[in-house]
Protein backbone atom coordinates (compact mmCIF):
# COMPACT_ATOMS: atom_id res chain seq x y z
CA UNK A 1 0.00 0.00 0.00
CA UNK A 2 1.41 3.58 -0.74
CA UNK A 3 0.06 6.89 -0.55
CA UNK A 4 1.29 9.38 -2.37
CA UNK A 5 0.83 13.03 -0.99
CA UNK A 6 1.34 15.72 -3.21
CA UNK A 7 1.14 19.92 -3.72
CA UNK A 8 2.68 21.58 -0.81
CA UNK A 9 4.34 25.10 -0.81
CA UNK A 10 5.22 28.41 0.02
CA UNK A 11 2.06 30.78 -0.12
CA UNK A 12 1.57 33.84 1.61
CA UNK A 13 -1.72 34.44 4.17
CA UNK A 14 -4.20 34.80 2.30
CA UNK A 15 -3.98 31.92 -0.82
CA UNK A 16 -4.98 29.02 -1.73
CA UNK A 17 -2.95 25.42 -2.13
CA UNK A 18 -4.55 21.84 -3.09
CA UNK A 19 -3.14 18.83 -2.03
CA UNK A 20 -3.83 15.38 -3.62
CA UNK A 21 -2.96 12.39 -2.24
CA UNK A 22 -2.64 9.26 -4.42
CA UNK A 23 -3.46 5.59 -3.26
CA UNK A 24 -2.13 2.19 -4.32
CA UNK A 25 -2.39 -1.29 -3.16
CA UNK A 26 -5.62 -1.21 -1.47
CA UNK A 27 -9.13 -1.37 -2.62
CA UNK A 28 -9.58 2.93 -2.24
CA UNK A 29 -13.34 2.93 -3.11
CA UNK A 30 -13.79 1.05 0.64
CA UNK A 31 -11.65 3.43 2.76
CA UNK A 32 -12.54 6.45 4.40
CA UNK A 33 -9.84 8.93 3.63
CA UNK A 34 -8.42 11.36 5.73
CA UNK A 35 -5.89 14.43 6.11
CA UNK A 36 -3.75 14.79 9.24
CA UNK A 37 -1.31 17.14 9.92
CA UNK A 38 1.67 18.09 12.40
CA UNK A 39 3.01 21.75 12.78
CA UNK A 40 6.64 21.93 14.40
CA UNK A 41 6.69 21.27 18.37
CA UNK A 42 2.51 20.09 18.21
CA UNK A 43 1.00 17.09 18.18
CA UNK A 44 -0.65 15.67 14.85
CA UNK A 45 -4.28 16.73 14.60
CA UNK A 46 -6.72 16.20 12.27
CA UNK A 47 -7.68 18.51 9.12
CA UNK A 48 -10.56 16.55 7.46
CA UNK A 49 -12.19 13.25 6.15
CA UNK A 50 -14.50 11.59 3.54
CA UNK A 51 -16.40 9.01 3.17
CA UNK A 52 -16.03 5.88 0.80
CA UNK A 53 -18.53 7.07 -0.89
CA UNK A 54 -17.65 11.23 -0.93
CA UNK A 55 -21.54 11.56 0.37
CA UNK A 56 -20.09 12.17 3.60
CA UNK A 57 -17.56 14.91 5.59
CA UNK A 58 -15.99 15.81 8.70
CA UNK A 59 -13.86 18.54 9.24
CA UNK A 60 -11.89 20.02 12.14
CA UNK A 61 -13.23 23.71 13.37
CA UNK A 62 -9.96 25.38 12.81
CA UNK A 63 -10.36 24.58 8.69
CA UNK A 64 -14.50 24.49 8.52
CA UNK A 65 -15.24 26.76 6.07
CA UNK A 66 -11.37 27.58 4.60
CA UNK A 67 -10.67 23.74 3.35
CA UNK A 68 -12.76 21.12 1.17
CA UNK A 69 -11.89 17.52 1.34
CA UNK A 70 -13.23 15.54 -2.31
CA UNK A 71 -11.82 12.40 -3.74
CA UNK A 72 -12.06 10.69 -7.15
CA UNK A 73 -12.46 6.80 -6.78
CA UNK A 74 -11.67 6.83 -10.56
CA UNK A 75 -8.11 8.33 -10.11
CA UNK A 76 -7.71 6.54 -6.63
CA UNK A 77 -7.15 10.12 -5.40
CA UNK A 78 -8.28 12.66 -2.21
CA UNK A 79 -7.78 16.19 -2.26
CA UNK A 80 -7.74 18.91 0.04
CA UNK A 81 -8.51 22.20 -0.73
CA UNK A 82 -6.88 24.98 1.53
CA UNK A 83 -8.39 28.65 1.03
CA UNK A 84 -7.86 31.50 2.80
CA UNK A 85 -4.40 29.81 4.19
CA UNK A 86 -3.37 30.91 7.91
CA UNK A 87 0.28 31.14 9.28
CA UNK A 88 -1.36 28.81 11.70
CA UNK A 89 -1.78 26.21 9.05
CA UNK A 90 1.56 25.60 8.53
CA UNK A 91 2.67 21.93 9.03
CA UNK A 92 3.41 18.89 7.18
CA UNK A 93 -0.02 17.50 5.65
CA UNK A 94 -0.60 13.53 5.95
CA UNK A 95 -3.15 11.87 4.02
CA UNK A 96 -4.17 8.45 5.55
CA UNK A 97 -6.58 5.28 4.53
CA UNK A 98 -8.98 4.04 7.54
CA UNK A 99 -10.97 0.60 6.21
CA UNK A 100 -14.64 0.48 5.77
CA UNK A 101 -17.23 1.50 8.07
CA UNK A 102 -19.90 4.72 7.19
CA UNK A 103 -19.49 8.12 7.35
CA UNK A 104 -16.63 10.16 7.78
CA UNK A 105 -16.11 10.86 11.74
CA UNK A 106 -13.01 9.59 11.88
CA UNK A 107 -10.81 12.08 13.99
CA UNK A 108 -7.96 9.79 15.68
CA UNK A 109 -5.24 8.57 14.03
CA UNK A 110 -5.29 5.21 15.51
CA UNK A 111 -8.69 4.61 13.42
CA UNK A 112 -6.08 4.69 10.33
CA UNK A 113 -4.02 1.57 9.23
CA UNK A 114 -2.08 3.24 5.99
CA UNK A 115 0.16 6.60 6.27
CA UNK A 116 1.10 8.49 3.42
CA UNK A 117 4.81 10.53 3.82
CA UNK A 118 3.66 13.68 4.27
CA UNK A 119 4.13 17.47 2.31
CA UNK A 120 4.97 20.53 3.72
CA UNK A 121 2.73 23.53 3.63
CA UNK A 122 4.08 27.17 4.94
CA UNK A 123 1.93 29.76 5.08
CA UNK A 124 3.92 33.26 5.45
CA UNK A 125 2.09 36.38 6.82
Amino acid sequence: VQLQASGGGLVQAGGSLRLSCAASGLGFSSYVMGWFRQAPGKEREFVAAISWSGGSTYYADSVKGRFTIARDNAKNTVYLQMNSLKPEDTAVYYCAASYGGSGAYRVTGDRYAYWGQGTLVTVSS
